[in-house]
């Protein structure tokens, strides 16, 4: 006959859920299904808690996150197919490489960064500690652009983040240099071209 009994402790089943066998003592009472219902329940309780222990560790990634198997299902997944960009910011971040990549923004997309008027008539040269030094086509556009580098630099700050540009120094075309070459003469260089 089956009672309703609830289990007491020190009855039956360990409470303290040793990893060991069960202990089912001789006086606990129990028999047939509740003895089976018993040990049955230890024995999930154990594998839940060696299963959790397991699960705890890397698993080959090397951050600690586990890796999901069988299929992903309808429903959004981190197994499912990514965007290439979204892959990369967070590459990005990860590597603690968004200053660089700043940086390389304002050499690789100058228009989009200061406008096309003012990229048509100047170039980005150097970067360094924030300061970015831009060749002019001409002394007028120098000039120009001198009197607007507090926008560009905000413009800048804009398009790819603060502190990346501090100051701008702004020169116009360079004359070219004759100083080429082992062997050289002193002086101004061919005078009836630039005399």
């Amino acid at each position: 006959m089956v009672s309703d009994e609830p289990q007491r402790p020190g009855r039956g089943v360990d409470p303290a859920g040793d990893a060991g066998e069960p202990a089912v003592s001789e006086s606990a009472g129990m028999s047939g299904p509740q003895l089976a219902r018993a040990v049955l329940d230890a024995a999930r309780a154990k594998r839940d808690a060696a299963g959790r222990t397991r699960r705890r560790g890397t698993t080959g990634k090397g951050d600690g996150e586990r890796r999901l198997r069988g299929y992903s299902g309808p429903g959004p997944d981190p197994r499912d197919p990514q965007l290439l960009g979204a892959v990369l910011d967070r590459l990005v971040k990860a590597r603690g490489w968004q200053q660089p990549a700043a940086e390389a923004t304002v050499f690789g997309a100058w228009e989009r960064v200061v406008g096309p008027e003012v990229a048509q008539h100047s170039r980005p040269v150097k970067l360094e500690n924030g300061e970015l030094t831009v060749e002019a086509r001409s002394t007028a556009w120098a000039t120009q652009l001198r009197l607007l580098a507090g926008s560009l630099l905000q413009q800048i700050a804009r398009q790819v983040g603060h502190n990346v540009v501090r100051k701008l120094h702004i020169h116009g075309p360079a004359a070219p240099s004759w100083s080429r070459g082992p062997r050289r003469v002193r002086g101004r260089g061919p005078r009836d071209t630039y005399g």
